[in-house]
């Protein structure tokens, strides 16, 4: 497996190939033409310079054989670094510098074409020998010499300066090396800035990748640190990494938590039975007290009954969560209220508890599942019925706003700590107070009431001050 790294490195080097390849064919293309077009503007402007000065000296029937003509060439010829050929209108060549030197010429003549085209076209330029006058190709640049007499133009011969193309390669090849030189310098320094970018940005990858493998092997305290001055996406991974190992931990230590408290709600029952089971067998418990310990065995049954029948609510509430919205429909939760009350009589009236009822003699149209907002409201109603203290009044309440009807379950009992009450819903979550008063409860109820109105897209709220205990949760009005 390729890593980012290596990756990241050969497009960065691929992308850099193509570039400086595509780049230096053009830089190496246009400076040749940019040397070959200043050689050959300077070329043609002393051409040019030579063809003017020698018909002027026509003009004036001065003789081209005296000692300041051929000096002005050969100055000229020797500040261009160049070569200037004076020929007569038939290619034969007159005169030619050598640096300061000018020399004389004779059974010499320049190419047939050569001439013809400058004759035909008034100029020429290119690559040639002449012909093999030179021993190697040159840049040459001619003109003819041209006079006017009396309205007649004559052509009294041709002038050729040649540029030596040895100094225009080296130049070049100069330039070339330059650019070349300078791109591997770029290069490297461009491999080496990847290389480090790659590897500061492959860092977290990998510690992230080695904290999510600790993580799946367990170790849920493992968290990706050092990121956090960084403003980049990388501290948004981290973050999100440590938000959601967060996340895990804490639905592994549920999960946990959830397993060790069925193990000891199961434990309990399940040992008290089988111990009386084997004491009536083995004689142990007498013949006058079978009936006692047969109605303990019931009562533990019931209650294991009672466990598995919460656990198997659990398992249809999260199998619905996410279908509780779209089954809602219309209900009445006054009549919804007052049947859970009714069912409720028994254990109220046990207690010798009074319930104060507050909500419209209409009725109250909410959306919901029916059967789940009645295991909401009997959950709630038993919890206050069981917790409140003996003689008091339960005060139930329920009111209209915004759209929504509001339900108030109110009891007078135990001051529930304020470090509890975002425990109450948590699964098997049971107080030390609770625990010594609901022998018979497994810690469900809440957790219950509290997954079906998060179905819903409802909230519910608990307050206990001065030992008044309130639950309050909404149903949306239809």
């Amino acid at each position: 497996m390729r890593s980012l790294y290596r990756r990241q490195l050969t497009m960065m080097v691929s992308i850099m190939l193509v570039s400086f390849t595509l780049l230096a064919g053009a830089f190496m293309l246009l400076s040749y033409r940019y040397i070959i077009g200043e050689t050959r503007d300077l070329a043609e402007r002393n051409a040019g310079y030579v063809s003017s000065f020698t018909s002027s000296y026509y003009l004036q029937n001065r003789t081209i054989q005296s000692h300041f003509y051929s000096g002005y060439v050969a100055s000229l010829a020797r500040i261009s670094n160049s070569h200037i050929i004076i020929a007569n209108p038939d290619g034969g060549i007159l005169y030619a510098t050598d640096g300061w030197n000018f020399y004389t010429y004779e059974n010499n003549y320049l190419p047939p074409d050569l001439v013809g085209d400058v004759m035909t076209n008034g100029s020429y330029n290119g690559m040639t020998n002449l012909g093999g006058i030179f021993p190697e190709r040159r840049y040459m640049a001619a003109m003819p010499i041209v006079t006017d007499l009396e309205n007649l133009t004559v052509i009294q011969g041709l002038v050729l300066v040649s540029a030596d193309a040895t100094n225009l390669s080296e130049m070049w090849s100069a330039t070339a090396t330059i650019f070349f030189f300078s791109a591997v310098v770029v290069f490297l320094i461009s491999v080496i800035a990847s290389t480090l970018t790659s590897v500061h940005q492959a860092r977290p990858l990998n510690d992230m990748a080695e904290a999510a493998r600790k993580f799946g092997q367990g170790e849920f305290d493992v968290r990706v640190t050092g990121y956090e001055g960084r403003c980049d996406e990388i501290s948004t991974l981290a973050e999100s990494f440590n938000a959601m190992a967060n996340s895990l931990e804490k639905v592994e230590s549920q999960r946990a938590e959830f397993i060790a408290n069925v193990s000891h709600e199961l434990k309990t029952p399940m040992t008290t039975i089988a111990g009386f089971a084997e004491g009536i067998l083995d004689g142990t418990i007498p013949p006058e007290r079978e009936r006692e310990s047969l109605e303990i065995v019931v009562a533990e049954t019931r209650r294991l009954s009672r466990l598995v029948r919460r656990m198997l609510d659990l398992s249809r509430l999260n199998a619905l969560a996410e279908h509780s919205v779209t089954a809602q429909e219309a209900f009445d939760l006054t009549e919804v209220m007052s049947r859970v009350l009714i069912s409720l009589e028994g254990k109220i009236t046990s207690r010798n508890l009074d319930v104060e009822v507050q909500m419209p003699e209409d009725k109250l149209m909410v959306w919901g599942e029916p059967d789940s907002v009645t295991q909401v409201c009997y959950n709630l109603l038993d919890n206050a019925a069981k917790f409140a203290t003996p003689a008091s009044v339960i005060k139930v309440q329920i009111t209209k706003k915004d759209g929504k009807a509001h339900v108030n379950i109110r009891n007078l009992g135990a001051t529930i700590p304020a470090d509890e009450l975002p425990l109450l819903f948590d699964r098997f979550h049971k107080a030390d107070y609770s625990r010594s008063m609901d022998r018979e409860g497994v810690g469900l109820g809440l957790y219950i009431v509290k997954t079906i109105l998060g179905g819903l897209k409802e909230n519910i709220t608990v307050t206990s001050e001065d030992g008044v205990t309130q639950f309050s949760f909404t149903l949306t009005l239809a």
